[in-house]
């Protein structure tokens, strides 16, 4: 995700920022927020993450065709501790996910989503890593995110972790030659060198 600091308001490192704050920032800034702090604005996506997302949604969309659940990729906010009657101004906890599932139709906002998602997907790159391992593998841990995926492109493998007991457990770590089941779903498999195909960069 692209974005200029030096468009943000000149005090915004020296307070924690509420959702409100965000609103009312330049129109083409996006960033993520944990806790009120701006923690991590990234470039523009490099083109293989790009393929991995394309791949992801043409897979997912094949599938999901006439079910109640969406897909939805970055950029979009996801308000993951929030109701639609939260005010913004109450809101400190804000992502943008590389890749989304939503099955219910109450989150799903005109401008956002509103509470976790039933599933993510991160794709690693040297700038996200420390966030998707562990700031907001976290927050979507205590948020309720039923089933969570980290993407590896330069390694070509996939770590799944579903949530149990309010806690993620690590269920699989599978290569592109495996075949991996999308658990919030009873009848739903993936060819992972489906999610891997393309040129490596």
């Amino acid at each position: 995700m692209g974005g200029d600091l030096m468009t943000m308001p000149h005090d915004f490192t020296d307070k924690k920022i509420t959702y409100q704050d965000y609103l009312h920032w330049n129109q083409d800034i996006i960033c993520e927020a944990i806790d009120g702090v701006i923690y991590n604005m990234t470039p523009a996506p490099t083109p293989r993450h790009q393929e991995i997302i394309v791949n992801l949604i043409f897979e997912f969309k094949t599938y999901l065709k006439d079910k109640k659940c969406k897909v939805y990729t970055a950029p979009i906010d996801v308000c993951l501790f929030a109701k639609k009657e939260t005010p913004h101004d109450k809101i400190s906890n804000w992502v943008q996910p590389d890749f989304l599932v939503v099955c219910d139709k109450n989150k799903i906002d005109e401008k956002r989503i509103i509470g976790p998602p039933e599933f993510i997907i991160e794709i690693l790159s040297p700038s996200t890593a420390r966030a998707d391992r562990l700031l907001k593998y976290n927050k979507y841990e205590q948020a309720g995110v039923k089933e969570y995926w980290i993407v590896d492109p330069l390694n070509e493998t996939i770590e799944i972790f579903l949530l149990e007991n309010g806690s993620f457990l690590r269920s699989d770590v599978l290569t592109k030659e495996d075949t991996a089941k999308v658990r919030i779903f009873d009848d739903y498999e993936i060819q992972l060198k489906n999610i891997f195909a393309g040129d490596e960069y």
